[in-house]
């Protein structure tokens, strides 16, 4: 005779936790990230260290002592690599980063990722169109962006010509909002 497994107590409560707060997220009307959900009441580092497609950036985040910066108050808007981002870099690029030897350089990085206010897409699309189809993106680590659609999709440049793809945006953050983006964005050499 098979028996049928039953939930225990323990394990039906932490069912019906978590959908609850699945519902409440949908909600929120935040896209889920990395296969989690995204919390417009947590900071940028709350939600990004749930993020399965943002492991690399976390731990790049932690090595740069940015989690202080990136966890107070903002707002900020920051344009978050995922994994595949990262690893698209050459050979080697990430883990010299991480060394800290390499801090000052890794913080100079990330930080031309973050914008020092809340831009949510339908904002910076309609700087795009103000500007004629480009709007520089000045970033906290002193890069400028350029920023331009490619049909719906926002595309920013970075200083060394390469682009990157906001794959999922407006993703709302107490402390700011962050998009997702396909590459990496580099400073000027």
């Amino acid at each position: 005779m098979k028996t049928i497994p039953t939930l225990n107590a323990a394990a039906a409560l932490c069912l019906v936790a978590g959908l609850a707060q699945a519902e409440s997220h949908a909600q929120t009307g935040n896209p889920m990230v990395g296969g989690a959900a995204m919390f417009a009441d947590k900071t940028i580092v709350e939600n990004a260290v749930n993020s399965a497609d943002h492991t690399t950036l976390v731990a790049a985040v932690k090595a740069a002592d940015l989690v202080e910066t990136l966890s107070s108050e903002g707002p900020f808007t920051v344009f978050a690599p995922t994994n595949s981002a990262f690893s698209s870099l050459a050979a080697g690029t990430v883990e010299t980063l991480l060394e800290p030897e390499n801090k000052a350089a890794l913080q100079k990085v990330l930080t031309c990722h973050v914008v020092s206010a809340s831009a949510m897409s339908d904002a910076i699309a309609g700087m795009i169109a103000d500007d004629g189809g480009m709007h520089p993106v000045p970033t906290v680590g002193g890069c400028t962006l350029q920023a331009r659609m490619e049909g719906s999709n926002i595309v920013l440049t970075d200083e060394r010509g390469r682009s990157s793809t906001v794959v999922v945006a407006d993703v709302m953050q107490s402390n700011g909002v962050i998009h997702v983006v396909d590459r990496v964005l580099l400073p000027s050499m």
